[in-house]
């Protein structure tokens, strides 16, 4: 499969999975709001959405796609036997732990409400209901991380959309055919989301079998070096994938401290996650393996080459999609989310943190591509740190802005972390010789710049003249803007005819030093 077709089936997937979530949002901002039931349920949905999130865009693929690639299809099916078995027991012994602690957890999880009892007992309920979850899209993702190393992404892609599909689902029935409070409202959504990913389980089971013994292979479990390796490398990789989610972790704990911060920083996350979540998935579902096959053939300079143009496709994408969240911000707030229980309150500080936020996404994306070179190096350690830099920037700048600013100072304290970690990830590929910015990627940055500015003012522009926050207003703005930025880019030289020639190259071709986007 082209790397072009394999984008766009990935890309896909992930829009829809973006779009379903958005829904699902705009449907629990319809049903819970923004007070402290809401804060209770979006608080104890944190920590298995971090992991859902994580490993859902890849998060595991770094260790296992690396270590899978260097045995043959018998050895590798047999292995990933062995990772599914041992992850599973291990999951579930993590899950008994927390079905046991929960009421522990939701103190770590919302520190800020310590002296609401009722409220912090409604965060460990959702926390026990919530949590299994992490079982299901975990295994999962190891399932998907075999078909990535075999070429197969269909499953891969279309597998995670049980889990939104599934909660948009429950909310209709819910709120149509029941009349509840909102504590038992939440109650009931926080179990549908673990039988949600029980279904997103399945579908990869299937696919799995599907392929047969030479994709995985069970027995009883054997100890060796690889699924050590793996064992030991999994929670670091874990924390290093999905940097940005325990940033907002961080985050949301300093927010439980201020009322509704927890819902606001919540719904303004959900919309940043869109172009950050696309990138996020077409980085370790095709960049990774493509920099590990690289890497394994010795083709370092072509491992470089491909890095520089993954990063120009991030920027393409990024930087547009930073300045539009910027400018509309309220628009987006009104028409997603203020109906039901949110209020005109509750969008103006949603607003705020995504304007916070928005300034943060080019980073995070860049973050998110360049580590990649480092899982496909297997610098897990130097990830790590670098991961650890961010988050340490992130706590301390949220406290220090959040007295000023309130919730909208900790959004600017994740920005903040992610250029952090954008700049910690920069150092340490220079340190080993795999960062060396060119003419090329420069002049690229320049013309995106320019397209982004001329599709900036041009929904400034549009937003004087239609102030109304209106469904199809909004409508309007996203593809007005993005036919104006097209157009830019192709006006500006940012997207060329042989950036297109070099995304249909197949993607165990190699890179041509000079090629363009892919």
């Amino acid at each position: 499969m082209s790397l072009l077709r394999s984008s766009l089936l990935v890309g896909l997937g992930s829009i829809v999975s973006r779009i379903l979530g958005f829904a699902r949002d705009v449907l629990f901002a319809q049903a819970l709001g923004a007070g402290p039931v809401a804060d209770a349920f979006l608080a104890a949905l944190r920590l298995p959405n971090l992991v859902r999130r994580v490993v859902g865009e890849g998060g595991l693929n770094p260790v296992l796609v690396p270590a899978l690639s260097r045995l043959e299809p018998d050895e590798a099916a047999t292995m990933a036997g062995d990772a599914l078995s041992v992850f599973a027991l291990v999951l579930l012994a993590l899950t008994g732990l927390i079905e046991i602690g929960a009421g522990l957890i939701a103190l770590l999880l919302a520190p800020g409400l310590h002296d609401d009892g009722e409220t912090l007992a409604l965060v460990a309920l959702y926390t026990r209901l919530s949590f299994p979850i992490v079982i299901c899209v975990t295994l999962a993702s190891i399932g998907a991380a075999v078909l990535n190393g075999r070429g197969r992404f269909t499953a891969t892609a279309l597998a995670p959309l049980a889990v939104n599909g599934g909660l948009i689902l429950a909310l209709v029935v819910i709120e149509s055919g029941f009349d509840l409070p909102l504590a038992q409202k939440a109650a009931w959504l926080a179990a549908a989301s673990s039988l949600a990913g029980l279904i997103q389980l399945a579908i990869m089971a299937a696919a799995l079998l599907q392929g047969g013994s030479h994709l995985v292979r069970f027995r009883r479990p054997r100890w060796s070096p690889v699924l050590k390796s793996l064992l030991l490398a999994g929670l670091p990789v874990l924390a290093a994938s999905g940097a940005v989610q325990i940033y907002f972790l961080a985050a949301t704990q300093i927010a439980s401290f201020w009322p509704s911060g927890v819902s606001w920083l919540y719904y303004a996350e959900r919309v940043m996650q869109l172009p950050l979540g696309l990138m996020a998935g077409l980085s370790a579902s095709l960049l990774l393996p493509e920099l590990a096959r690289r890497y394994q053939a010795g083709e370092h300079q072509t491992l470089v080459d491909a890095q520089k143009r993954a990063l120009e496709v991030a920027l393409l994408l990024a930087l547009p999609a930073s300045a539009a969240l910027f400018i509309l911000a309220r628009p987006i707030s009104t028409v997603l989310f203020e109906r039901g229980a949110f209020g005109s309150a509750d969008t103006e500080g949603t607003a705020l943190v995504l304007m916070a936020l928005s300034l943060g996404l080019p980073f995070a994306t860049l973050a998110k591509v360049l580590s990649q070179t480092l899982f496909a190096l297997g610098s897990l350690r130097t990830a790590l740190a670098t991961a650890f830099a961010g988050l340490v920037v992130t706590v301390i700048a949220s406290l220090l802005l959040v007295g000023p600013f309130g919730p909208a100072g900790i959004a600017l304290g994740v920005s903040l972390g992610c250029l952090a970690h954008t700049g910690a990830v920069i150092l340490g590929l220079s340190r080993i010789g795999l960062w060396s910015p060119d003419a090329q990627g420069l002049g690229r940055l320049v013309r995106i710049g320019a397209a982004t500015l001329v599709m900036s003012l041009g929904l400034l522009g549009a937003r004087h003249a239609l102030p109304e926050a209106e469904p199809l207003v909004l409508a309007a703005f996203c593809l007005g803007g993005l036919i104006l930025y097209a157009l830019a880019a192709l006006a500006t030289g940012a997207v060329t005819r042989d950036d297109w020639a070099s995304l249909t190259k197949k993607s165990s071709e190699p890179l041509r030093p000079d090629a363009g986007l892919s």
